[in-house]
């Protein structure tokens, strides 16, 4: 019999909000984070916008060594770690450790560390041959992805499969997809997985300005992110980190956890067609949630939420509409469907997690979070986008999905109630 994984635990750190009660509260309500960047000068940028974390290590419980060591990128997992062990009640100590695993996601990695010390070591850029005597000692930390999964790892003491997965935009969603083939596998009990970002610096909103791809709302941040919008001109940059518990299903039964839902359904494919660029039919992603609807046992007609990548760009938007149309046919029609990033910006990697965990307590509460911003819906996208306003509505069966760079497209199906057995 194939082993299921349960979500037993959440945890967010995301702007305006760090844990989930303060996450929720802003999703629930379409408020939005985005505003003018304030973590560097960014005044000779096109966009200058941008949804941070107001984020004080030592108030959300890391230690001077925790700080100076980790980046901001990984603070911002760790912490999100803590808070789904806490939520799921689980006592990591009475776990065989060699049955825990990570599997943890970002684009970028340690980007904002490697460019604040090459600009120290070098002089902003003067010189080419640069001072290690002023480099930080941990700097190499920063150059290696697989850090995150490790310093979430020894957050939680595991020392089962421990993997950092990086396929750019969707690898949130593909850490907890092969998190949960982890378990159902039985190489683990319980896998901490989720994702993690901090892209608001210098050189990775450089890189988003030089192919237009990012808002130049700069006067009307917090209205710059609108996906579906007749009106929108690029996604807004974001940062953040989700981390959710899973368990095998038998495992959390036997513990008397309390479960949230199943990750019943994952897949991903890859377009082979342009590094940056999208086939408008959406195949590839219709196929991503036909396969991941397969594996749930979910048919187009029971999914209860579409929660979109949605990111605000032209091309992003329109060919996710095709794709959920091309997968759910007619149920799309009558299907809510809306996009965070509209309220909490593009955090690249980490954003699928975000959706993911946001989607978890958004079954809990039975309600269908907004789509800010949207008031002229761009014609080519003609579905239920939720505006503006939450809607209450059951929720037994959830599909994510994610568009990224390089090509990928991926889905995940979360059940519960009805659909969880």
């Amino acid at each position: 019999m194939t082993r299921r994984a349960v979500v037993t635990g959440v945890g967010l750190v995301v702007p305006g909000g760090i844990g989930t009660g303060a996450a929720w509260e802003l999703l629930s309500q379409g408020r939005t984070a985005t505003r003018g960047i304030t973590l560097f000068d960014a005044s000779e940028f096109r966009s200058r916008i941008a949804a941070e974390v107001d984020f004080d290590p030592a108030a959300a419980g890391l230690g001077p060594e925790e700080t100076a060591r980790m980046d901001r990128y990984v603070q911002f997992a760790a912490v999100a770690a803590r808070e789904a062990v806490a939520d799921a009640g689980l006592d990591l100590a009475a776990e065989d450790a060699w049955r825990v695993g990570v599997s943890m996601g970002t684009a970028v990695g340690g980007t904002t560390q490697l460019e604040l010390d090459y600009v120290t070591t070098s002089r902003a850029g003067r010189d080419w041959k640069v001072d290690t005597e002023a480099v930080s000692p941990y700097l190499h930390l920063a150059l290696t992805p697989s850090v995150l999964a490790g310093e979430v790892a020894d957050v939680v003491g595991a020392r089962g499969p421990v993997q950092t997965v990086s396929s750019g935009c969707t690898s949130g969603l593909d850490a907890v997809g092969y998190a949960a083939r982890l378990i159902e596998d039985g190489e683990a009990d319980v896998v901490i997985s989720g994702a993690s970002e901090s892209p608001i610096s210098p050189i990775a909103m450089a890189c988003f300005d030089a192919i237009k791809a990012t808002s130049t709302r700069n006067e009307e941040p917090e209205t710059a992110s609108r996906p579906f919008d007749r009106d929108r001109d690029g996604f807004v940059m974001g940062e953040g980190a989700a981390v959710l518990v899973l368990e095998s299903e038998e495992h959390a039964r036997r513990r008397g956890a309390v479960v949230h839902c199943a990750v019943a359904g994952f897949a991903t494919h890859g377009n082979a067609h342009h590094m940056t660029g999208l086939r408008r039919e959406g195949v590839e992603m219709a196929r991503a949630i036909t396969t991941a609807l397969d594996q749930a046992r979910v048919v187009p007609d029971e999914v209860d939420y579409v929660n979109a990548h949605g990111s605000g760009t032209r091309q992003n938007d329109r060919h996710e509409t095709d794709a959920v149309k091309r997968a759910l046919g007619a149920h799309a029609r009558v299907t809510p469907m809306s996009s965070l990033k509209s309220m909490v910006g593009h955090s690249l990697g980490a954003i699928g997690a975000i959706e993911l965990a946001s989607c978890v307590l958004a079954m809990d509460r039975s309600v269908v979070p907004p789509t800010a911003n949207l008031e002229h819906r761009d014609p080519e996208c003609d579905l239920d986008y939720v505006p503006r306003t939450a809607r209450e509505r059951r929720l037994d069966a959830v599909l994510s999905v994610g568009s990224g760079f390089g090509g990928f497209q991926s889905a995940v199906v979360l059940t519960k109630g009805r659909k969880l057995r």
